[in-house]
């Protein structure tokens, strides 16, 4: 049995955890670390109780800090984590300062590197994103892609060993969620809306709410929908339309219905009964499209292009005809393809440790499990 460290930090990286922690619970022993890069109630502690993960082992409490800061205090706290457990593997998912700062941090040490959702790429380098999934990538060994396309990309990159296409875990997370919270969630009746009659945005990047007039831009083209917008509100968007003197046009827009950020189940109920979403979130771009949602992305680009590509998801960054626009727009859209997978990707991973732990090449001195080489040269970098 090999002990897995698997670190998160943020929402989606929860909901990614909840299928994948349960599959790798079956034959390993994991050690479960939350950074706490989202330290707010309704974005962290809510989702681990509606998920059904288990409490985290440690929660390092790092909390909101510049990117250098807060990444900083993050390895500093989870070199001590992985010096304390010295687990045979490092998990990480995604794109975050958590994912870089776990990521560094093995590669400095012992353990393997496995990144869950390796190889996207939106090959914009202003947003930290971008950077984050990429150093990640080139430091980690084994990398779980979604899809084929983030398998090019990383062979584009000379990254072709150690790759495998395991599908999606967000899709696992959302088969479950979505009979759940038609169930369990009473969010529409709350709200006094009915399914297909109104439209749900997230915003919470930096891009937009560190960027007074885009964020006014993004604010004005939600208040132009024909339909009434859900807007549960960021605490990172929140504090930045008070900043910028713009939160009384938004609570008081007749259109916009800004509400408190609300917990997962509610969040997929909101999403499953939108007539489309506008976000610029990449985690609900891929959630739209399973439940066949239309997309709005309010970003100049995206890690998630198969879903631009076959017509369910449009970008419009923060150009307000666009907006206005794609808002509006009525075209008949084609069939959802299956892009990320069957729903079985946690499963997949879970196979893939199994085998890939006890062989690989390496071992520590009275154990049967691998770590990573002492030569640089076997490892892709």
């Amino acid at each position: 049995m090999a002990k897995v460290l698997s670190v998160v930090g943020a929402r989606p990286q929860f909901v990614k955890a909840a299928p994948t922690s349960a599959a790798i619970r079956r034959s390993h022993e994991e050690v479960l670390v939350h950074t706490g890069q989202h330290y707010d109630e309704e974005l962290s502690a809510v989702f681990f109780d509606e998920l059904g993960i288990p409490e985290p082992d440690y929660n390092l409490g790092v909390g909101s800090a510049s990117h250098a800061v807060q990444t900083g205090e993050m390895m500093r706290r989870l070199d001590e984590v992985v010096e304390r457990e010295s687990p045979h593997l490092v998990l990480v998912y995604g794109d975050t300062n958590s994912t870089l700062a776990a990521a560094l941090v093995a590669v400095k040490r012992d353990p393997l590197l496995a990144h869950v959702e390796a190889g996207l790429r939106s090959y914009n380098w202003d947003i930290p994103e971008e950077v984050n999934r990429v150093l990640t990538d080139h430091c980690s060994d084994l990398l779980f892609v979604p899809s084929a396309g983030a398998t090019d990309n990383l062979a584009a990159e000379g990254i072709t060993e150690g790759v495998h296409v395991a599908g999606d875990v967000q899709y696992d997370a959302l088969l479950g969620a979505r009979e759940t919270a038609r169930e369990r969630s009473t969010i529409l009746e709350e709200l006094g809306v009915a399914d297909g009659e109104y439209v749900l945005a997230t915003v919470h990047r930096p891009a937009n709410t560190d960027d007074p007039h885009r964020l006014e831009a993004l604010m004005t083209g939600l208040g132009r929908s024909r339909l009434p917008v859900v807007f549960p509100v960021h605490p990172r968007t929140e504090h930045a339309l008070r900043d910028y003197g713009l939160w009384g046009a938004v609570a008081g827009d007749d259109t916009i219905r800004a509400i408190d950020a609300v917990g997962y189940l509610d969040f997929v109920r909101l999403l499953d009964g939108a007539e489309r979403v506008a976000t610029d979130s990449g985690g609900v771009q891929k959630e739209a499209f399973y439940l066949a949602t239309r997309c709005v992305t309010l970003r100049p680009e995206t890690e998630w292009v198969e879903t631009v590509e076959c017509g369910w998801n449009v970008l419009v960054d923060a150009d307000l005809a666009a907006i206005e626009r794609a808002l509006a727009s009525d075209e008949p859209l084609p069939e959802p393809p299956s892009l990320y997978g069957d729903g079985n990707a946690a499963e997949s991973i879970a196979r893939i440790l199994d085998v890939r732990l006890p062989v690989a090449a390496g071992t520590r001195e009275g154990e049967g499990i691998a770590t990573r080489s002492a030569d640089p040269r076997t490892n892709r970098r």
